[in-house]
């Protein structure tokens, strides 16, 4: 026995998510912006790190959700403290501390395996 215990699967979705396979398209903050949840010829989308998700199947997103603060924009630094403040919901997360820059990443991982990624932030710097 090495000791090694497997990598928890505590980031698995409970249902399987088939995903397309990541599309990096180039997506402006003003685009982004406009694709909060409030337009429904639009996306629902939220940026972790500088990387775009669709949200747009989980209504947690959406304006009456819990989690809409964090929609049409890079909300790192929301998440990463979690943080439900419109003030917090912003991309960056340099100055962090070990901790939460630990739970940006679980974050990160969380959304990768449930929601496709759409793109990335134009010009973004916090990746």
């Amino acid at each position: 026995m090495s000791g090694h215990e497997p990598e928890p699967k505590r980031f698995e979705p409970k249902v399987p998510v088939q995903l397309d396979p990541p599309k990096y398209d180039p997506i402006t903050v003003e685009e982004l912006s406009k694709c909060d949840g409030t337009d429904p010829n639009r996306p629902t989308l939220v940026a972790i790190k500088g990387i775009v998700f669709d949200v747009s199947r989980n209504q947690a997103y959406s304006p009456t959700g819990q989690y809409h603060v964090f929609a049409g924009k890079d909300s790192s630094r929301g998440l990463a403290c979690s943080s439900l403040k419109p003030e917090d919901c912003r991309p960056d997360w340099y100055d962090l501390d070990d901790k939460e820059k630990t739970v940006l990443e679980e974050w990160y991982t969380f959304f990768s395996k449930r929601y496709n990624i759409v793109g990335k932030v134009k010009d973004a710097t916090n990746y």
